[in-house]
């Protein structure tokens, strides 16, 4: 790897739900360019491990509180002075249809999968404007979901959340780019991280036709065209493009990386499955 790449090396980046997972695999690549990478997290633990592994400062901070996000950005910018690509990565929750999803279910999606992106956007502006004015471009990367366009069974939460990811970047794009702050996302399908794990397992437990983990895999990705789920470095390499000057003539985008589900036509599913 060429960790001399003028397109990315040399910056201060900062990533939410840094400590697993897709996160920890972008704190890799980023890191291994020459950056300067900040992951940031509610957990302690998983943080420190990155940390160690890779070079990076961790940073534990509630991304979607706004007093806990504010503290987050002046430490990072009293540290290193500036942040130049904020990758908004943490989610989770939301596993249940509406009408069985309590008010404090609703709440916890929302916060996660939306919040920590808002509110921590909202308090890394002011550091990312001033970067943009310094050096001519800064740059926000939103992840979120294939779910983000289209919706699966018994997850409202995570798939209105993911939905209103993509109308943050769109917003934060229309009134922030000619400003200097490029903002862009990336939808991914099936990825092997460790809530997508945990979700395989409770698969194997339930299905009688799955044994294991793989065959979860193997199954959710039956009809998806390159047929297997995404390494974590796979997006974390679509993260790192959209995260530095290569793609200087992309804001407002959505990126998909679900290995070609999104093409695939539901309705003739059945002739193919009939050997037709």
């Amino acid at each position: 790897m060429n960790t001399q790449d003028s397109a990315v090396q040399g910056r201060v980046v900062v990533i939410t739900g840094g400590g697993t997972g897709i996160g920890a695999a972008i704190a890799e690549r980023y890191a291994a360019e020459g950056n300067t990478v900040v992951v940031v997290g509610r957990r302690a633990e998983p943080l420190a491990e990155v940390a160690a592994r890779t070079g990076a400062t961790a940073v534990v901070a509630d991304a979607a509180d706004g007093a806990s996000a504010a503290a987050a950005v002046a430490e990072i910018v009293a540290k290193f002075g500036r942040i130049d690509v904020l990758v908004l990565n943490a989610g989770g929750h939301g596993f249940a249809a509406v009408g069985e999803t309590s008010d404090a279910d609703w709440t916890s999606a929302i916060t996660a999968n939306l919040s920590t992106a808002f509110v921590l956007a909202r308090e890394a502006l002011p550091a990312l404007l001033t970067g943009a004015a310094a050096d001519g471009g800064s740059q926000i990367v939103v992840v979120s979901s294939l779910a983000g366009l289209f919706a699966g069974p018994s997850v409202a939460g995570y798939t209105v959340g993911k939905h209103a990811l993509i109308g943050l970047t769109r917003s934060l794009a229309r009134d922030y780019s000619r400003r200097g702050v490029r903002v862009n996302a990336v939808c991914p399908g099936w990825v092997r991280t460790p809530m997508a794990d945990q979700e395989m397992d409770e698969f194997a437990e339930h299905a009688p036709h799955i044994v294991d983990r793989d065959a979860g895999y193997a199954a959710v990705t039956r009809d998806v065209p390159l047929g297997r789920a995404a390494e974590p470095s796979e997006i974390a390499s679509i993260v790192r493009f959209l995260g530095s000057s290569e793609s200087s003539y992309m804001t407002g985008a959505v990126l998909v990386a679900d290995g070609g589900a999104h093409i695939v036509d539901l309705p003739t599913l059945a002739f193919e499955h009939a050997g037709m």
